[in-house]
């Protein structure tokens, strides 16, 4: 399958109740296979091409202020108009899964891969403090397996979940394992508006509060919840680190390249490893520092201008030299040219 069809299927067989979502390349695959798979007929999850973005992502929050497991996806410029509902879906505490399959930018860009949405997932691209999980996959499989992943996540701390994956991933194809079908949840969280039972006050679901006191003590709610997302939920894969001298950062399709780049440099005698975040937000920031310990140096290897370099040289503190390698506008670096930049950083372009 391609990696949208994946996450489209996916989805289905997680139970989802609710898909809202307007096409944009390259994750137009996600709502075209879900609109010809009618699930509605199967499993009874709605599928809704909505007007815009800007109303797919309300259409979220009032399913998600239902307790109902819904997702939208997009690509970089739609995700952008999908900020303010998404700053007002984490200002609610609401569990939901938003995709964003990257292309370059800024503005529309190209339709080719790229990474340069980091800043905006990572950061809180929306306004006020509010942080989202991000996950990275690099693989169609994990696609796939990211979906239930997220949903868990997703109503675990009572957040907005983002899948983080690039126009490559979305399109291209390999095998992929499904889990089963689940069935739709028929019982609600005891937050959700769904009508006032007798033996409760009503539930509502806002992000307002006029009251500065009561807002600073939210902000700090909300900052306790994302420092025990950081504390249980860091997720990362390392590839040939224990005897490294140098270390590749990177995620997504870029971790894919950066995999066989190892493997080039290391028979040209060049001890490299490979670090590969799967959560970006809680990023792998500890183990980077312990890394920082033993090599000599740190790649950051990006589809951007360099985003996540920034973390990675946070993470480092100082301790070793902090490169960034990357292509943009829809290019995708080669295994060769990333050993290249390697050398030139940190060998004079030798072994």
């Amino acid at each position: 399958m391609k990696g949208n069809e994946a996450i489209a299927e996916a989805a289905i067989r997680a139970g989802v109740d609710g898909y809202f979502g307007y096409p944009i390349t390259p994750q137009t695959e996600i709502i075209e296979y879900l609109m010809e798979a009618n699930p509605a007929e199967t499993t009874g999850m709605i599928v809704l091409q909505a007007e815009s973005e800007v109303a797919a992502i309300n259409m979220v929050y009032g399913g998600a202020a239902c307790g109902k497991k819904v997702m939208t996806s997009s690509s970089s410029p739609g995700i952008s108009l999908k900020q303010e509902g998404i700053s007002y879906i984490a200002g609610a505490e609401l569990p939901c899964l938003i995709v964003n399959v990257v292309r370059g930018g800024p503005g529309l860009g190209t339709i080719q891969p790229a990474q340069s949405d980091y800043f905006q997932a990572t950061k809180g691209g929306g306004h006020g403090d509010y942080r989202l999980i991000v996950l990275a996959p690099a693989s169609v499989q994990e696609m796939a397996d990211f979906v239930e992943l997220s949903f868990d996540l997703a109503f675990k701390y009572r957040n907005p979940v983002m899948i983080l994956s690039d126009g490559a991933i979305g399109q291209m194809m390999e095998k992929v394992y499904l889990n089963p079908q689940k069935e739709r949840s028929k019982t609600f969280p005891d937050w959700a508006t769904v009508g006032k039972p007798s033996t409760r006050e009503r539930n509502i679901i806002t992000s307002l509060d006029l009251d500065s006191n009561r807002q600073e003590l939210f902000n700090e709610k909300l900052v306790a919840k994302y420092n025990e997302i950081r504390k249980n939920e860091v997720r990362y894969e390392e590839f040939m680190c224990d005897n490294a001298d140098y270390l590749l950062v990177a995620y997504g399709t870029s971790a894919r390249i950066c995999q066989k780049s190892v493997q080039i440099a290391r028979k040209q005698g060049i001890k490299v490893g490979l670090l590969r975040p799967i959560t970006l937000f809680p990023f792998p920031a500890s183990i980077i520092n312990k890394l920082a310990d033993k090599v000599k140096g740190i790649l950051s290897v990006e589809m951007s201008s360099g985003q996540m370099v920034e973390d990675v040289m946070l993470a480092a503190n100082g301790k070793v030299p902090v490169y960034h390698f990357g292509r943009m506008g829809g290019i995708v670096t080669t295994p060769d040219e990333v050993v290249a930049c390697l050398k030139s950083k940190f060998t004079g372009g030798k072994k």
